[in-house]
């Protein structure tokens, strides 16, 4: 596997997964995003489709609020529909499986600043999909 950089395209795999995307018709897409997102959550052992998950979660994140923009070069070139909500939850839990394999694609990180920007990435990309709910104010109780 050829990666270049920390963000969710930036390896072989996943900008072959944009091409992917890009080659069916739109209505297609969220079939093939939900699948990779939902394989991994059920996946025993080696998650083969991690880098791919990464690259779907982006581009859910970036259609919820507070997310960023997929703008590289190496991400699907054509618009993707909106997806429906109930992605966003698969995406946050199919990342909590990439981020809890140790042996998987966070391994491939030998510089750990590339490590530590990739964790980055992902929790920025987990803070959009599953958001902490908000906190609600106590009541002032004076005594």
């Amino acid at each position: 596997m050829g990666t270049w950089a920390t963000g969710p395209f930036d390896n072989d795999t996943a900008a072959d997964f944009a091409n992917a995307l890009d080659d069916v018709e739109p209505e297609t897409r969220e079939a093939m995003i939900r699948g990779v997102l939902i394989r991994t959550i059920d996946a025993t052992g080696f998650l083969a489709e991690a880098d791919e998950v990464v690259a779907a979660a982006a581009l859910i994140a970036a259609q919820c609020p507070g997310g960023e923009p997929v703008d590289t070069p190496y991400g699907p070139k054509t618009p993707m529909p909106a997806f429906p909500t109930d992605l966003r939850a698969l995406a946050d839990e199919a990342l909590v499986r990439i981020v809890g394999d140790e042996a998987g694609t966070a391994s491939n990180w030998v510089d750990p600043v590339d490590w530590k920007q990739w964790r980055t990435m992902l929790t920025r990309l987990r803070a959009v999909l599953a958001p902490a709910p908000p906190s609600l104010a106590l009541f002032d109780v004076q005594p």
